[in-house]
């Protein structure tokens, strides 16, 4: 009984701290997704009928956890791109003449 509560405890905590309009601490999500993985494996089949619901809401809770956790990857994978895309940019800045291609170029060797 113990570790089904303290599972539903983490994943509650989880989706308030992804559901938190603040920056979010990658860390912070690491670890308590660490946590997490631990109580489900202690978890063993509901014996009552508050385990049973309990189980339910877990269900319920790890479905809106799986698309919280999607948007924070898709926001992630958007930040890196344009990271890249800023990184691209101030290369071309700083040296603007290095992306040009010299194939085609005449070498006249007669004086």
């Amino acid at each position: 009984m113990e570790a089904i509560k303290q599972c539903y405890a983490v994943t509650a905590e989880l989706i308030e701290h992804l559901k938190g309009e603040s920056e979010k601490d990658t860390d912070k999500i690491s670890n308590l997704l660490d946590k997490r993985q631990l109580t489900l494996t202690l978890l063993k089949a509901p014996e009552t009928e508050v385990e049973k619901k309990l189980g339910q809401a877990i269900l319920q809770q790890d479905k809106e956890l799986l698309e919280l956790l999607q948007a924070e990857k898709r926001s992630i994978q958007q930040d890196i791109k344009e990271l890249k895309h800023k990184k691209a940019s101030n290369q071309k800045y700083v040296n603007p003449y290095q992306s040009l291609q010299t194939d085609g170029i005449y070498y006249d060797k007669r004086k």
